[in-house]
């Protein structure tokens, strides 16, 4: 009897261990469910309340990092620019910055250089970055890219530089000259010759201080507020007489062709600047006895139809190198002939930014030795959209022209329909 009650007691006893050992082993696992572990830490952090909707607003690329510099919350613009890469903050700089920033609680900046992704060219992003604690386990990063104001920057610098060697040297020149006229005075022959040379100098500070002034308008007015239609026949017959004398100096025939009746939008006298710059250019740059071709014509597009007025030269041509510079403010392919025509280097600029206010473009085409081709392109505008008749077909020059263009007999401007157009 005592044998069976001590077996009951030792059974009901083990029950109870079993029984508090079991409670205890659900209470330890549910406490370490509950526990926030490491890994939760930097894989789900919360951001301060007002956090997440002021980044998504901000135009800077912005990066939240955590105490382990994990990458908590990055715009898109942070991975546009490659700033984050496979959940780190890839530029090395910018995080140790970061923990820096982490340790003392310090803002900091600086300006950096970062190599552009994708281009294979070399070509560097400057941004400028700033990091700020968050909180007390968190550090915002933002990136601002300023690379097209540094590149802003440095055109308006070389602006600033090559407008004050341009105005420096006809201004120096007509200082040296007007000594010179001074101590000459009792040799006519000197002062007249000196004069003259008065007279070169102040005609190229005067264009090259019309044509700063057209560049400044173009780039500041907008054309369409007082916008009208413009005949493109028109434009081309004022471009052909603005270089009626320059052309006959060299003996250049000048040909004007193409579709008949054609018009554009825009400011008549910035238009007749822009194609009036071509011509000029085409004259100057083509040896003497050649021909210079003006052609317009239309082109049909998926927004609406384009005119393109293409003037042809038989000129030097353009190095590949150069045609990607030619519009640059200033920028001569050959300074040696700009001294020679008092070119400034401002026209093309100014032909550049004519044609974008308009809504259009200008192209170029060029070989060397085989002349070149610029193509000014606009939307069509006019009162009718119908294709508009062609002029007569010719071949060529008439057998005068083709005989000999400095003959009395042939006009060195003679209108020739449909031109041939290089690409």
């Amino acid at each position: 009897m005592d044998v069976n009650a001590a077996v009951a007691a030792a059974a009901a006893i083990a029950g109870v261990l079993t029984g508090v050992i079991a409670m205890l082993a659900f209470r330890w696992s549910e406490r370490d469910q509950n526990r926030p572990t490491r890994t939760s830490l930097h894989t789900d952090p919360v951001l301060p309340p007002g956090v997440d909707t002021v980044l998504s607003v901000l135009r800077s690329s912005a990066v939240v990092l955590d105490e382990a510099d994990g990458v908590v919350k990055a715009s898109s613009a942070a991975y546009a620019l490659g700033l984050v890469r496979g959940g780190k903050l890839a530029v090395e700089p910018m995080l140790q910055m970061a923990r820096d920033t982490r340790r003392d609680g310090e803002i900091r900046q600086v300006e950096l250089d970062l190599p552009r992704r994708g281009t294979g060219r070399g070509e560097a992003l400057a941004v400028s970055a700033r990091v700020a604690p968050l909180g007390s386990r968190l550090v915002l990063l933002l990136v601002e890219d300023l690379t097209e104001a540094r590149r802003i920057e440095a055109v308006r610098r070389d602006f600033v530089a090559n407008v004050s060697h341009e105005l420096k040297t006809p201004v120096g020149a007509l200082s040296l000259l007007s000594e010179a006229v001074m101590d000459a005075a009792d040799d006519p022959e000197a002062v007249e010759r000196f004069a003259g040379r008065m007279q070169i100098e102040a005609t190229r500070l005067t264009n090259l201080v019309q044509e700063l002034i057209d560049l400044s308008r173009v780039q500041n007015d907008d054309p369409l507020d007082d916008a009208e239609p413009v005949r493109v026949d028109e434009l081309v017959a004022e471009a052909i007489d603005r270089c009626r004398q320059a052309a006959g100096t060299k003996q250049i025939t000048m040909a004007a062709g193409g579709t008949a009746d054609l018009h554009v939008r825009g400011n008549r006298g910035q238009l007749a600047a822009a194609l009036g710059n071509l011509v000029e250019n085409a004259v100057n740059y083509s040896p003497a006895r050649t021909r210079v071709g003006i052609a317009a014509r239309r082109v049909n597009a998926p927004g609406g139809d384009l005119i393109e007025i293409a003037v042809t030269d038989q000129g030097i041509g353009i190095s590949e190198r150069d045609k990607e510079r030619v519009f640059e403010r200033f920028y001569r392919v050959d300074p040696a002939r700009s001294r020679a025509t008092g070119g400034t280097g401002l026209g093309l600029a100014i032909v550049k930014h004519v044609a974008a206010s308009h809504g259009g473009e200008v192209t170029v085409w060029s070989a060397e030795g085989q002349g070149s081709t610029f193509t000014l392109r606009m939307p069509e505008s006019g009162p009718s959209r119908d294709r508009a008749p062609q002029r007569p077909d010719h071949t060529g020059l008439s057998d005068e022209t083709e005989r000999s263009p400095s003959s009395p007999q042939t006009s060195p401007y003679e209108t020739l329909p449909a031109p041939e157009v290089l690409p």
